[in-house]
């Protein structure tokens, strides 16, 4: 095995440390600028228009919670990029709100409220903040790199964030959080909520070479089984130790997983569920159970596995609402990765890891160089030897973005055994039929979104059941489109929070496997 080489990352600040140039394995890291963070955002964060933080704007230093919170303030609009350094320790003494046009902030918290294009970068001996989390409610593009979060409390004293260190809710949309350390000091009952969570409309968010240890919660996405507007979350080159569960707990949506280190997981790991689906490639599970499956919940998930090492990892036996993935994982569905990136093998990334992860660690990456490197295009799932095989997914549309994965979904009736969810989870051995021969599935989403065409799927083995039907734009009532049968639908462009698949008619009990939106 080829050892892995690892690149280290300038400091950000001049005042941090002298900057120099360092070149390893032929490649070169320039000097970065004082304006924005340290190297380019990975995964999911590098879509829907990409995550700069505050690249390009101010920089402040802030040694407090309230010099935070006056840095945003202090700015023109809610949308002027910043740079704000931080260095110290943040906590409830010195934290307090501060009013302006351009924040929404409060005491004992540090609130990124309405706001876009921030960094918060550690600087200098380092910056922890201390029981108090970071909130980040109804903004886009925001980094946070090279910071400590601990021991965020929801009951107790002093509480902060609901418990969470990282938290993220209400429409939040392209966030890198980087080389970070989230960690408690025990569970639920000791006063602690998740690591780092999303929530209600929480898309396009990366995870990266961070340290999540010594809690109950590692982080969730999605606060419930209605809770399913959120996703396009990646996680790569991170150190899950002693954690109980969620690691992550995905309801809904899409997540990207790999080149992750988890040890001491006591009860679950990765928890797909309510229709998400994961792809889990070359991660080292080491010393844990139930690494991956989908727990506590009849409502199934799915995932794609491949080049994964399970090191001393117990399974238990399937029963209700406990759906092990092992002890011999294989694929349930495809998952389809619309950005660029590099695999380093399983065995390596326990020393990869080691080397990178973590606040105060030198802001070090992996350069990839240890086999195998870029993944192929496409990677078709393994298939589990007769009589099991894995059921059938959706074949990829024929080009953009199904906008119904991370969105919601709801209908007029559902039928014994169906799930409105089941018509967007990129799986046609799962459907939705209503309770007669007629009704309504619907796809909603947090805010106003453009469609153009819709694709209706029907399961697998099952082919004109659909009869007439109309698709309506639920906000304002409107008939885009109406004929019979499934298949592709399109239609002018229009916004809307929620899309209507109304039948009008079939033949016996109609069934829709997919009900796919898409922008072009």
């Amino acid at each position: 095995m080829r050892r892995p080489v690892v690149l280290r990352r300038q400091a950000v600040l001049a005042a941090a440390a002298a900057a120099g140039v360092v070149i390893a394995a032929g490649v070169v890291l320039p000097t970065p600028q004082a304006s924005a963070a340290v190297g380019n955002a990975t995964g999911y964060a590098t879509q829907n228009g990409g995550t700069t933080g505050g690249a390009g704007g101010q920089t402040v230093r802030a040694s407090t919670g309230t010099a935070i919170h006056a840095a945003l303030c202090g700015r023109t609009s809610s949308s002027t990029p910043i740079t704000i350094e931080v260095t110290g320790t943040i906590n409830h003494g010195n934290t307090s709100k501060v009013s302006g046009s351009s924040c929404n902030t409060a005491a004992g918290v540090i609130e990124l409220k309405q706001i876009s294009n921030v960094t918060i970068i550690g600087v200098g001996g380092g910056a922890v903040f201390d029981q108090l989390g970071i909130h980040i409610r109804d903004s886009s593009n925001i980094i946070i790199q090279n910071v400590t979060v601990r021991n965020v409390k929801k009951s107790g004293s002093p509480t902060s964030n609901g418990g969470d260190a990282i938290g993220m809710e209400s429409t939040v949309r392209n966030v890198w959080v980087d080389h970070v350390t989230l960690e408690a000091s025990g569970g639920e009952s000791e006063g602690y909520d998740g690591l780092f969570d999303m929530k209600d409309n929480t898309q396009y968010v990366t995870l990266s070479y961070s340290i999540l240890r010594n809690s109950g919660r590692g982080g969730l996405v999605g606060s419930s089984e209605s809770d399913l507007s959120n996703g396009f979350i990646t996680y790569h080159h991170n150190l899950y130790e002693n954690i109980d569960s969620r690691t992550p707990l995905l309801r809904g949506g899409v997540a990207h997983i790999y080149n992750n280190h988890y040890v001491s997981l006591h009860e679950s790991g990765i928890n797909s569920r309510a229709g998400a689906r994961a792809k889990v490639e070359n991660n080292y599970f080491r010393d844990s159970k139930d690494v991956l499956g989908t727990f506590y919940t009849n409502e199934r998930g799915y995932w794609q596995v491949a080049g994964n090492v399970f090191d001393n990892v117990t399974w238990s036996s399937a029963g209700s609402e406990n759906y092990p993935a092992g002890p011999n994982p294989t694929s349930n569905t495809t998952v389809s990765i619309p950005y660029p990136y590099s695999l380093d093998g399983a065995s390596c990334v326990p020393d990869i890891v080691r080397q990178t992860v973590g606040a105060n660690t030198g802001l070090k990456v992996s350069n990839g160089s240890c086999s195998p490197q870029t993944p192929p295009p496409t990677t078709p799932p393994p298939t589990t030897p007769p009589p099991t095989t894995p059921p059938p997914t959706t074949p990829p549309p024929t080009g953009g973005t199904n906008l119904s994965l991370g969105a919601g979904a709801d209908g007029s009736s559902k039928a014994s055994g169906t799930s409105y969810g089941n018509v967007r989870d990129g799986n046609l051995s799962t459907y939705w039929s209503p309770a007669g021969s007629t009704g309504t599935i619907s796809i909603k989403w947090g805010s106003a979104t453009q469609v153009s065409r819709v694709v209706i799927r029907e399961p697998s083995g099952t082919q004109g059941s659909i009869g007439s039907w109309q698709l309506i734009n639920n906000d304002n009532g409107a008939v885009l489109a109406s004929g019979s049968g499934a298949g592709s639908i399109t239609f002018s462009t229009a916004a809307m929070s929620k899309i209507n698949f109304k039948i009008n008619s079939s033949s016996g009990t109609p069934r829709v496997g997919e009900f796919e939106t898409y922008a072009s």
